[in-house]
């Protein structure tokens, strides 16, 4: 029945004219490659992935490979797939990196490699998981009178080009793809449950064992949260409704090998150490609550943005194809969506890394879209990509000469407002990097204004380009200064320095009030542990400026500070090493 509605999609063959493959292999290069190296891992979510990585290597028989820990610290929060990845390219790599940089750095360097499978994993299942959807009957758009409309493959190809370009123009995994943290393995986990269900339809034995390892991909990688979204999502697309109910048989043996791999590393984990185990489950517990106000509310706020370009288009796409919700085009992407937006209000806390699931099926639906909307609709939103973006290009421009230059004098001090005791300095490979990129863009909005191409996918290329050429800027002009206001490189050497003066071999150190990002960026950058004893002599302080200065910083009895120190440009986060009496050297 569904193949007699009248389809919304109105295309001619030249509206699917081949995107060139060099298009999308240089924009997923540039996009990956801007920003992921030649940092320093900023808290929480960044450093803490780092530490577990580190602390695998270094800590390997304590049984840190299935269970991660932080310093000596059990960190039962998300899960061990990315701390398996990460340490075992630090591992083979930081040795050879070694040579050409300290260690540290080639640690950090390491660790990021990842990255480059998971954005790979990613974009693959995305594409192909798109353009096997897009190219089945249902989508297909309405025959033309006297013929002209696209070829089956053609039209499927458009689709899926659309849908890779609307997720890397997606603005809030922007960085979050850059982290070494879980979330690039919990967005490609996603990413390959997509394509394994979309495969399923044709070929059930290779997409139902693709579909077992990503929903066990998906636990590994963030537990509950990373995995019920995602299942629920799964038995969605299998409804009795659904062209895949008849392969439903495939999806029980997606489940058991699933159950097989995520059960097998849970008895080991639990065999190695029982108490880990249960912070796990208490965390787990921890994270699901029933939904508060305040926290739909910060939700509803907030998506728009970290959704933005792809929402508006994913909703004209269920509107335009109300009538197909059940085909497998629309039914599997709003599966994943729906299931993960209905999961956010009973997240504790729910933020931008739980958004991440729903950037996928967004930029997916995105693409259905654009094949029902009218030549005028979608020009109007080709020059909102090109003023949007040349806006953002030049404001990031003119922040980088003031500065540098001190004009214009007012945007100049807010800058260096926020990052006291910066020194400038001005790297030529940097400003080469980003004319090039710029220049890039604007070559890119030439194109658009002379040749008035009529493929579908120029406005995707015009907010794909325009984020990416943002982004390529922002990594090269203001990564130093990012690092400098982000970084706790320094303070941990500070630190680092006043323990070599007050600290003995047989001396531990205890936190109060430390955070898990700062106590992560203390270990990853000097090897700083810390203990859960109370007998301990030395204490790590967290506090505030405001505290310290007025006197009202809680300090323990018995206790005197032999050293404080903060990142200079924060203003707020002070500090303190305090030494408890008579240990004094």
């Amino acid at each position: 029945m569904q193949n007699n509605k009248a389809t919304p999609a109105r295309l001619t063959t030249t509206a699917t004219s081949k995107l060139p493959r060099s298009v999308l292999f240089v924009a997923g290069i540039i996009y990956i490659l801007a920003g992921l190296f030649f940092r320093d891992p900023w808290k929480t979510d960044d450093v803490v992935g780092l530490a577990t990585m580190l602390n695998a290597i270094y800590d390997h028989d304590n049984g840190v490979w299935l269970h991660p820990q932080i310093a000596g610290l059990e960190h039962a929060g998300s899960g061990p797939l990315s701390t398996w990845l990460g340490a075992l390219f630090i591992f083979l790599l930081a040795p050879i990196i070694g040579n050409f940089t300290s260690p540290i750095d080639a640690a950090i360097i390491s660790s990021r490699i990842p990255n480059l499978m998971w954005f790979a994993i990613t974009c693959s299942s995305v594409w192909y998981g798109t353009y096997l959807l897009g190219r089945r009957p249902e989508p297909q758009p309405l025959a033309l009178p006297f013929g002209g409309e696209p070829e089956v493959k053609d039209y499927g190809r458009m689709i899926a080009d659309a849908a890779l370009l609307l997720l890397v123009a997606t603005a809030g995994i922007l960085w979050r793809m850059h982290e070494t943290s879980y979330i690039p393995a919990l967005i490609a986990s996603q990413a390959l449950c997509f394509y394994a269900i979309a495969r399923i339809i044709d070929r059930p034995v290779s997409g139902s064992i693709t579909l077992g390892l990503a929903l066990s991909a998906s636990f590994l990688a963030n537990g509950t949260l990373g995995l019920l979204p995602v299942v629920i999502a799964t038995i969605i697309c299998f409804c009795p409704a659904s062209i895949l109910w008849q392969q439903k048989k495939w999806l029980a043996a997606s489940l058991v090998i699933a159950i097989v791999i995520c059960a097998t590393w849970w008895a080991l984990a639990l065999n190695s150490s029982n108490w880990w185990s249960q912070q796990w489950v208490l965390s787990q517990k921890s994270s699901w609550s029933w939904p508060t106000l305040g926290n739909t509310l910060n939700t509803a706020r907030d998506l728009p943005w970290f959704l933005w370009p792809t929402w508006p288009f994913a909703v004209m796409a269920l509107w335009q194809w109300r009538q197909w919700l059940l085909s497998p085009h629309i039914l599997v992407p709003f599966s994943f969506f729906i299931s993960a937006l209905l999961s956010l209000p009973f997240i504790v806390g729910a933020s931008e890394p739980h958004y991440s699931l729903l950037a996928i099926p967004s930029a997916i639906l995105a693409s259905f879209a654009l094949p029902t909307l009218r030549r005028g609709v979608v020009n109007a939103l080709d020059w909102f990509a090109v003023m949007c973006f040349t806006l953002a290009i030049a404001t990031v421009w003119l922040g980088w000469v003031a500065l540098h230059s001190g004009w214009p004098p007012k945007i100049s001090h807010n800058i260096t407002r926020l990052i006291e005791g910066y020194d400038t300095e001005i790297s030529w490979v940097a400003i080469f990097i980003a004319t090039a990129g710029t220049a890039a863009w604007l070559a890119l909005v030439r194109w658009r204004l002379i040749h008035r191409p009529l493929a579908l996918w120029r406005g995707t290329v015009l907010s794909a380009g325009g984020l990416i050429a943002t982004w390529l800027l922002l990594a090269t002009l203001w990564m130093p200064v990012l690092d400098y206001a982000r970084s706790y490189r320094t303070v941990s050497a500070e630190l680092s320095k006043a323990l070599s003066i007050h600290k003995n071999s047989n001396d531990c150190i205890r936190t109060l009030g430390v955070g898990k990002g700062q106590r992560a960026s203390f270990y990853a950058f000097n090897g700083i542990r810390f203990s859960y004893n109370t007998q301990c002599n030395l204490i790590l302080q967290q506090t505030t400026v405001d505290q310290v200065n007025d006197g009202t910083a809680f300090t323990p009895s018995g206790t005197t500070v032999i050293w404080q120190g903060k990142r200079q440009p924060d203003r707020h986060e002070m500090f303190r090493l305090l030494q408890t009496t008579g240990n004094n050297h």
